[in-house]
């Protein structure tokens, strides 16, 4: 049974920070591209950050670039998101995505929000 298990959101105040870690199970995690989606209320899910297969190769959304950085622990199967100087613009919730060469899954979420 495929699953990816977000954890690591809350509430924090502008200027924080938030690590979200995303556990796989159930596919060959090493494989997968891994991407990190955010979707606030009212508006369309954005592409916030992606790793490749080995971790050596990032991309990032330019409102993030600088402050959110996104790593991966193959032997742990797991991607984090290391999300420093918050801002309010940052709330929404966010999602872990795994894409192979075949297959595609999504985690449930896990809501940040930035307020204070």
């Amino acid at each position: 049974q495929v699953q990816l298990v977000e954890s690591g959101g809350g509430l924090v105040q502008p200027g924080g920070s938030l690590r979200l870690s995303c556990a796989a199970s159930g596919f060959t995690f090493s494989s997968y591209v891994m991407r990190w989606y955010r979707q606030a209320p009212g508006q369309e899910r954005e592409l916030v950050a992606g790793i490749a297969t080995a971790g050596g190769s990032t991309s990032y959304l330019g409102s993030v670039k600088g402050r959110f950085t996104i790593s991966r622990d193959n032997a742990k199967n797991t991607v984090y998101l290391q999300m420093n100087s918050l801002k309010p613009d940052d709330t929404a919730v966010y999602y872990c995505h795994a894409r192979g060469d075949y297959s595609v899954y999504w985690g449930q979420g896990t809501q940040v929000t930035v307020s204070s």
